[in-house]
Parts: structure tokens; C-alpha cells; sequence
């Protein structure tokens, strides 16, 4: 058992944009940060045997390709996404932006997010091996992390999957949760709970006449 708990909490963007994008459709709710947090310091105080005041997380991580003001402008995304900026400031979240890049193929236009896994990766692993973290806790489905799991726990870090499955295919990599020492599958721990869902979603009011995108 521990004595204090230090987490640090990393957040793929993309996939964080794909479970809301689900919860809004589904739910028309959207997941809160702040019960978020609360959840993984609660659950993780339950699991060592701390008092929850004992576990706390000391860095947060967000990563996610966005577009350039003029675009974000012209796709009507600029409200939605300073909104969500503003929760995550809120919440202590440091944010890491790239430049999404738009190309034409076959017709259609692709839009592609380039370096972002990669830097997710290296700053994790960077920051756990500086700031000794007991547990990192990773918001992704993506195989591509497969290897950041395993050498944290080289480290000696236990590290935490934490996902939210709402579609009939599971988009979490069957690799990574194989890799990942503790896996956290929200949608069957709130099936079981529901007031822990109703705690973690934010319910969103009627949409706006202008559409604002969906990059919570």
C-alpha cells in the first residue's frame, strides 16, 4: 500500500473527441473533466488503500490535431473548441496542439493529423521517467501506445487504460489492452452504476441554430 499517490494523465484527443462525439449522439451529454478526475483519483485511492485526499493527480496531459483559426473559423469550430479549452484549463489540463492538414484524393478530401501519437508518446514516457509518477492513466484505444504501456512499466509505473466503448465494434486495441496492466471499461463499470454515469456526463442544452461542430 501506498502512502500518497501521484498520477499523471494523458489524453488522446482524438479518441476523447470520438467518445464524445458517441455520448452526444447517444446521450446528447458530453464527459466532465472535473468528475472525470475525480472518478480515476477515487477509484485508484479504493484500490491501494489510501485516503482519497492521498491521491492526487499532479500533471495532466491533453494531445489533439486541430485546425488553423481561418479553418476553425470558416467550419464554424472556433466556439466549441475555446469552450472546451476552457474546461480543460479549468481542470489544469496542459494542452498540445499540431496543424491538421486538408488533401485532395480521389475527389474526397482527407484530413490528415500527423505527429500526434508520436508526440503523445514521448512526452508520457518523458514525463513519467522525470516526475516518478505511481500510476499514469492513458485515454486511448490507439495499438500505436502499445509500446509507450511496456515501457512504462519498465519503469516500474502501473499504468491505468482507461476507455469508453459506445459502438458495436470495439475501437480499444485488442493489443493494447493486453499490454496495459489495469484496463478501465467505462461503459461496462457505468452499466453497473448509473449514478456514476449520471455524475460523469454533463448534459448538453438544445443546439444552437448555427452549427458549432463537434470538438468537445
Amino acid at each position: 500500500m501506498l502512502g500518497y499517490l501521484s498520477v499523471g494523465v494523458f489524453i488522446d484527443g482524438g479518441y476523447y473527441a470520438k467518445v464524445n462525439r458517441a455520448l452526444k449522439a447517444a446521450e446528447s451529454s458530453i464527459i466532465r473533466v472535473k468528475s472525470l478526475f475525480d472518478f480515476i483519483c477515487g477509484r485508484l485511492a479504493y484500490e491501494e488503500g489510501v485516503n482519497p485526499s492521498d491521491c492526487q493527480i499532479t500533471e495532466a496531459h491533453y494531445f489533439r490535431g486541430r485546425y488553423r483559426v481561418k479553418e476553425a473559423y470558416d467550419k464554424h469550430l472556433l466556439y466549441n473548441e475555446r469552450k472546451f479549452e476552457d474546461s480543460l484549463i479549468e481542470n489544469d489540463v496542459i494542452f498540445h496542439y499540431k496543424h491538421l492538414r486538408e488533401v485532395e484524393k480521389n475527389g474526397e478530401v482527407q484530413v490528415i493529423e500527423k505527429g500526434v501519437d508520436v508526440w503523445f508518446a514521448l512526452e508520457a514516457y518523458e514525463l513519467a521517467t522525470f516526475r516518478k509518477f505511481d500510476y499514469v492513466v492513458l485515454l486511448t484505444g490507439d495499438a500505436d501506445h502499445e509500446m509507450l504501456v511496456r515501457k512504462l512499466k519498465a519503469l516500474k509505473i502501473k499504468t491505468v487504460l482507461l476507455t469508453w466503448n459506445l459502438t458495436d465494434v470495439d475501437a480499444t486495441s485488442p493489443l493494447l489492452k493486453e499490454e496495459a496492466g489495469h484496463h478501465w471499461e467505462l461503459s461496462h463499470i457505468v452499466r453497473h452504476d448509473p449514478a456514476l454515469k449520471q455524475h460523469l456526463l454533463y448534459r448538453l442544452r438544445e443546439p444552437a441554430v448555427t452549427p458549432l461542430g463537434d470538438e468537445f
